[in-house]
């Protein structure tokens, strides 16, 4: 009998076993990191219907095939007057449903209607692209001054807010207490964003300080809504030491706080924001360890391209990097393996950024490598490795200085086994030949991208 048994056993972990890790597989919310356009860094509180449609027809045509999918409406789109956000007192014009729940403003969002924004869902589907929003936790500071019902629950908002809890940036709403009427609140958002079609939410004010109650409250409540839907957690920088937590109940969370178009802070400025580019390795090192299917550390947007003609940080303009800054932020994100969503106005594309978010060996670096880890760290040079499939290793490297430098290294160096390799340069798509070492000359604030077989 015992003899059967592990027999049935063997034969189940032969057959069954690989189907049911498939099926595991197939469920699992964002198994690599998410590819995507955010309308924040061009748009900033302003993006229309019509501005949001044209991007996504951009996504559609251009980026889709490469594995580009989310498309994101940012912060304010139940404000009907965004552009007094700046004014003290001025009416915003705040759109919210006899529940307390924020609603697409109309004179943006004309095809909203009672519908919210399912119809706007609708057609980015119909594209085969998934649809996401922004919101700030909480709930509506006026849902709580008129003490409206939480939908499907017998509570009211004020049983369910924390009236002295305010994002210290944005005071349009009330912190949710870790009660059954929050919960019921974010319950009712989950349902409602459900019924509108949203593959992406975006919550801001939620990660630093690192609010786990809300972080919970918000998984548990996309959990229940029948819709598998991703939840992203911002700004940052999460705490390092809640890694094993937001593991538990986010698909992404920012590293850092808002990431712009800026290579280096001045010597001397400590500040969080913006977020430079160089410094950004140190916080994908500090993360690296904890980049796993379905779970990814965010180092934010990309701020490419055209950002007009509202950006969320500044004045309209063409990003301030240069090609090489350009080309060293994909290559970093890629390599590190953090979500790809860009921040340009897909209506001003430019050649160059296009060619950046088109290449398919590098997009297969951010999607499919594995063991991703920096080997070399030193004021002016960095060099990351991974591995492929089959046996392919990757090696980025980064000249972080002011001056051209010529980085040479063994392959010991780096960790990797073999006396030689057949090297490709991913950018370039190239064939570079066999190589007994690493030895690459790299201009100011440039970068380099090979495989190795």
């Amino acid at each position: 009998m015992t003899r059967l048994l592990h027999c049935c056993a063997l034969i189940f972990t032969i057959f069954a076993a690989p189907a049911l890790l498939a099926q595991k597989s197939a469920t699992l919310l964002a198994p690599t990191p998410p590819m995507g356009w955010n309308s924040w860094d061009s748009y900033g509180l302003t993006i229309t219907e019509d501005q949001f449609k044209a991007n996504v027809d951009w996504v559609n045509t251009h980026l889709k095939q490469f594995g580009w999918q989310y498309v994101v409406i940012d912060e304010g789109w139940y404000l009907q007057h965004p552009e007094n956000a700046g004014t003290k007192g001025a009416d915003q014009g705040y759109t919210m449903d006899a529940s307390g729940r924020y609603l697409p403003a109309a004179n943006r969002f004309p095809s909203a209607g009672n519908a919210g924004l399912k119809p706007i869902g609708d057609y980015v589907h119909s594209l085969g692209l998934k649809f996401g929003i922004h919101i700030i936790r909480g709930i509506p500071k006026e849902a709580v001054e008129k003490n409206l019902p939480i939908a499907g629950s017998s509570f009211h908002a004020a049983d369910a807010a924390n009236t002295t809890d305010l994002c210290r940036w944005n005071p349009d709403n009330y912190g949710l207490k870790a009660n059954a009427a929050g919960q019921a609140y974010y319950d009712s958002l989950a349902k409602l964003y459900a019924s509108w079609g949203l593959d992406f939410i975006k919550v801001d004010c939620i990660s630093q300080p690192y609010d786990a109650p809300e972080i919970h409250m918000m998984s548990a409540a996309l959990k229940k809504s029948g819709r598998p839907i991703v939840l992203s957690l911002s700004p940052g920088p999460t705490p390092i030491e809640q890694a094993n937590d937001v593991r538990k109940y986010a698909q992404l969370w920012r590293i850092s706080d808002d990431f712009w178009d800026v290579w280096k802070k001045p010597t001397g400025d400590t500040s969080a924001f913006p977020q430079s580019l160089t410094g950004q390795f140190t916080k994908l090192e500090q993360w690296s360890p904890h980049v796993e299917p379905g779970h990814w550390p965010d180092a934010d947007m990309l701020p490419l391209g055209y950002l007009g003609p509202k950006p969320g940080w500044g004045e309209p303009r063409h990003s301030r990097f240069t090609e090489d800054e350009a080309r060293t932020l994909i290559t970093l994100w890629s390599i590190a393996r953090s979500p790809l969503i860009l921040g340009a106005n897909l209506t001003q594309m430019d050649d160059f950024t296009e060619s950046l978010l088109t290449n398919p060996e590098v997009i297969t670096v951010n999607q499919q490598s594995s063991a991703n880890k920096p080997v070399i760290q030193t004021a002016s040079t960095v060099v990351w490795t991974a591995k492929g499939e089959n046996g392919k290793q990757y090696v980025a490297v980064f000249n972080l200085g002011d001056s051209e430098q010529t980085p040479s290294y063994s392959w010991k160096d780096l960790g990797l086994s073999e006396t030689g390799y057949a090297v490709r340069d991913l950018w370039q798509m190239k064939d570079l030949g066999q190589q007994s070492a690493l030895k690459v000359t790299l201009p100011p604030h440039a970068s380099a991208l090979y495989s190795l077989r």
